[in-house]
């Protein structure tokens, strides 16, 4: 955030050359700022690797091609929705265990409605209320009961499972295709027509990078967030309601939360209950390799959509080299732990400065 450059000054005695010139140089530090500075360098880094790997295994070749790009974004875009959320939360100082179990009771929630007959429409509503309750719930007992986000949402987690397979009768709903047809190709990754590129769920989720980006950048509402995640005291003491804005960062996590619901929905094409377990781990992880802090006060959206990215590319790219899931599961585990070292290290740095 501190790391703003400065745009180029032009005055009326630049040419047109010298102006091409400082436009060039300008434009070239930004580049290398973003790859230096955010996670974009680590993502290219990952993304060159596994294509280099691919391209000397036989018949290889496939990692680097637009189909492979497709599925890549589509993965991306299953995280980085919910990550969004959990930036939020994070930044603010806290921590969502419960957002797995969100995601999944929100989906479970959905089906139901689809087997029910409600309307796509409604169904997707119920899927959002049931994520904005579910994160309503984790800010209230937070606030009210004054005990750490860890214990609350470790234990909302195990709620929200036990409300869905309550829902479900311990099985997965499965709604008939018929019910739900417009959300069919909703994660699809080769969408219908071509021209589209990247399925609707991939161009929603740019949409709201967007709109959280806008929000935590030019509101009020983004700056107490800030605030409170840098320090809780001081916040206070500048007059913040500190527990409504604890409140309404957990809502807003539970809202994204609501909406992978109809991600996962639409890519299993059923409510599991169980579907969440463990994904809040890649969810953390994302917003923590994008240089999210868990001590609070900082994060970017930015920074959450290349985590996300990350988690995408070495799923797939471990997937086309025929590296099994547990070794997945080691590789993003020691990424995590790489990513928090270096988050605490940036803290000592910075405090033995001040």
């Amino acid at each position: 955030m501190n790391d703003r450059r400065p745009e180029p000054q032009f005055d009326d005695s630049d040419t047109i050359g010298s102006v091409l010139a400082k436009k060039w140089r300008y434009d070239w530090r930004v580049t290398v700022w973003l790859f230096t500075k955010t996670a974009l360098g680590p993502l290219f880094i990952v993304w060159a690797l596994f294509a280099v790997l691919d391209a000397f295994q036989q018949y290889g070749g496939s990692f680097a091609q637009i189909r492979s790009f497709q599925l890549i974004v589509v993965h991306t875009a299953a995280v980085a929705v919910p990550a969004f959320g959990m930036t939020i939360i994070i930044i603010a100082g806290g921590i969502d265990l419960s957002v797995g179990a969100a995601m999944a009771l929100s989906a479970t929630v959905g089906a139901w409605g689809f087997l029910h007959g409600h309307s796509p429409t409604e169904a997707v509503c119920l899927c959002l209320a049931t994520g904005l309750a579910a994160g309503i719930l984790n800010g209230s007992l937070i606030s009210s009961l004054r005990v750490v986000p860890f214990i609350v949402t470790l234990g909302t987690m195990m709620i929200f499972q036990g409300a869905g397979r309550w829902l479900a009768a311990d099985t997965p709903i499965r709604p008939p295709l018929a019910s739900f047809a417009p959300l069919a190709d909703f994660q699809a990754p080769f969408p219908t027509p071509a021209w589209h590129i990247f399925s609707p769920g991939v161009w929603i989720m740019l949409l709201l990078a967007v709109a959280v980006s806008l929000v935590l950048r030019y509101t009020v509402f983004g700056r107490y967030v800030f605030a409170l995640g840098s320090n809780e005291a001081t916040a206070r003491l500048c007059g913040i309601n500190v527990p409504l804005v604890r409140i309404s960062v957990y809502a807003l996590g539970g809202l994204f939360a609501g909406v992978a619901g109809v991600y996962q929905f639409a890519t299993l094409y059923q409510g599991n209950p169980m579907g969440g377990v463990g994904k809040e781990l890649r969810i953390i992880a994302a917003v923590v390799v994008g240089g999210g802090s868990l001590s609070g006060g900082r994060g970017s959206v930015l920074g959450t959509l290349s985590g996300a990215a990350i988690m995408a590319v070495i799923d797939h790219g471990c997937t086309t080299l025929g590296i099994g899931d547990m070794y997945q599961d080691i590789l993003i585990g020691a990424i995590i732990v790489a990513a928090v070292a270096v988050d605490q290290y940036r803290q000592r740095k910075m405090a033995a400065a001040v």
